[in-house]
């Protein structure tokens, strides 16, 4: 049996090299020598996973919780370090400092995996103080780097840059089977570690048996964005599938009989929280056996759709959901059919999926669909997709097949995008190929009454690696104080951000958020009190009645 060490070894190794081509020689040699039972809980631990996509359960353990335990086994409380990136390198720094040294036998790999699974079942009276006792038992029996990599897993920040795709390309660089065999076994599983031990362990003939199953759900396909439909007939030759984008809930219907569940674009078994919906679906869908996908909204007593983050109040809500029902009423819209009566459809093209899906949806309303073949005629459509309430388009390639998990340019998206100057407040340590960078950035905007720079959001995105490395540095320069991995800093760096729109935030003082917000520029011309108000975000948002 393999010890745990040996992965917590391998993780200092991969956060130690950007190289993906070390990367993936150190996990593929990693992996190989695992027994069989062993590489499918190894994979899931390095991509910072504990169970597959599927799986509803969850370790539950808060920083408090961490706390609490460290305190209890090291016997003092927890002291951060100014250069700890994370919780798992503030626990090791500390120990560190405490010259910590194990108590009791080395851990094995699976004994650790285990215990996670047993803490995550713990539930009920008493569940608090036997998760405590089930991590309190690992820790006292890991050496620092053992502890570092428990904290890390169980406070979900593994961070040493192996992605999902990362671990594919080792899989197949490792194996010598096709990555694309690799690639659609992950896409029709939905566990890289099933996939990972499949690979490793049976080859080709095992990755073949993991094969589409209705009940377990698929990733979803992915849309690329565009700015215009001039970019998205650039990219897509004309006749193209124009679909109304709804601002709403992916799902995905699996129908088997009469038994049909809902899963959520993350796999999550949201079936419960929607009951008229598994309704509609078991009466109205003319197959045995189907698979859809679609766009669940909330509406209100006129059928107009409602903001996201109201329908968000019901999607995967468990509790007082006929209540939900009459407050928060809901419209199912679909557009894809991945499978019907015993035939998948992943490879059939987009034109012949849409008429599956028209034959068999019944009384299901599919998405506002034309096909067009010029600017005007998708200028047109879009503005009526916007008069409608929704976000924008979808354009779709009519002979693409559907590729799960995949991003590419078969799908664009198109919505339109706002900008703001906004100021930086705070920045979060970054970690894999970002480790050592100052790389999620907190944006605020500016209180007018108060002059307060409040927060209005968090994004890593829309920087490149040399702008990111050029920025650290400034921002350290401004350094007010540390919490954890997050560097708080005198607002004084003015950046240009792009965002999709302005939604309510009990989670922020300003009360409002930024929805899919990315930084597009600097702005060194601009001072911080001429940065963008709250008061205009807000604005904003009741403008566009949320």
């Amino acid at each position: 049996m393999s010890l745990f060490l040996a992965l917590a070894n391998l993780g200092e190794q991969l956060a130690a090299t950007k190289k993906k081509l070390e990367h993936s020689a150190l996990v593929g040699a990693y992996l190989k020598q695992l027994a069989p039972p062993e590489i499918a809980p190894a994979a899931r631990l390095l991509i910072g996973r504990i169970f597959p996509e599927s799986d509803a359960r969850i370790v539950n353990l808060s920083g408090a919780a961490l706390n609490r335990v460290l305190a209890q086994v090291v016997g003092s409380e927890i002291e951060w370090s100014d250069s700890a990136v994370d919780f798992g390198d503030a626990v090791a720094q500390w120990l560190t400092t405490r010259a910590w040294q194990p108590q009791g036998p080395p851990l094995q790999l699976l004994e650790v995996y285990h215990t996670y699974e047993k803490i995550a079942d713990a539930t009920g009276a008493g569940s608090r103080a036997r998760k405590d006792e089930l991590l309190a038992a690992l820790l006292r029996r890991a050496s620092i780097v053992e502890a570092k990599y428990i904290t890390k897993q169980v406070s979900g920040e593994m961070r040493v840059g192996v992605s999902e795709g990362a671990l594919l390309d080792a899989l197949a660089r490792n194996t010598n089977i096709p990555a694309a065999q690799i690639r659609r076994a992950n896409q029709l599983a939905g566990d890289m570690g099933a996939v990972a031990e499949a690979a490793i362990a049976r080859g080709e003939k095992g990755l073949q048996q993991l094969g589409l199953q209705l009940g377990r759900p698929l990733k979803p396909m992915l849309a690329q964005s565009v700015a215009s439909v001039a970019e998205a007939l650039q990219e897509i030759s004309p006749p193209v599938a124009f679909e109304y984008k709804l601002d709403g809930a992916r799902v995905q219907i699996h129908k088997h009989g009469d038994d049909v569940k809902l899963f959520s674009r993350h796999l999550s078994d949201i079936t419960v929280s929607l009951p008229e919906v598994a309704d509609l679906a078991r009466r109205a869908i003319r197959a045995q056996d189907a698979i859809l996908e679609g766009e669940v909204i909330a509406i209100d007593a006129n059928g107009r759709a409602r903001p996201f983050q109201i329908l968000m109040r019901r999607v995967g809500r468990a509790r007082d959901v006929a209540q939900m029902q009459q407050e928060i009423p809901v419209q199912l819209f679909v557009f894809d059919c991945l499978y019907c009566d015993g035939a998948s459809l992943f490879d059939a093209p987009n034109t012949a999926r849409w008429q599956t899906l028209k034959n068999i949806a019944g009384e299901i309303e599919c998405v506002p669909r034309n096909l067009i073949e010029s600017v005007q005629a998708g200028e047109t459509f879009l503005r009526a997709a916007r008069a409608a309430g929704h976000e924008g388009v979808m354009v779709k390639n009519l002979q693409s097949p559907y590729t799960p998990g995949e991003r590419g340019k078969q799908w664009l998206k198109l919505k339109p995008v706002h900008t703001l100057d906004l100021v930086i407040v705070a920045s979060e340590w970054g970690y894999g190929r970002r480790h050592g960078w100052l790389s999620n950035q907190h944006l605020a905007a500016r209180d007018e009454t108060s002059g307060e720079f409040l927060e209005v959001g968090k994004t890593f995105k829309g920087l490149t690696d040399k702008e990111f490395q050029a920025l650290t540095p400034r921002l350290l320069e401004l350094k007010t104080h540390q919490t954890r991995g997050t560097v708080f800093v005198q607002p004084q760096v003015v950046v240009e951000v792009a965002f999709n729109n302005v939604q309510r935030s009990p989670a922020y003082k300003s009360g409002v958020a930024l929805r899919h917000a990315r930084i597009v520029a600097f702005r060194p011309d601009k001072a911080p009190h001429e940065i963008e108000t709250i008061q205009t975000l807000r604005e904003m948002m009741e403008r566009e009645g949320q």
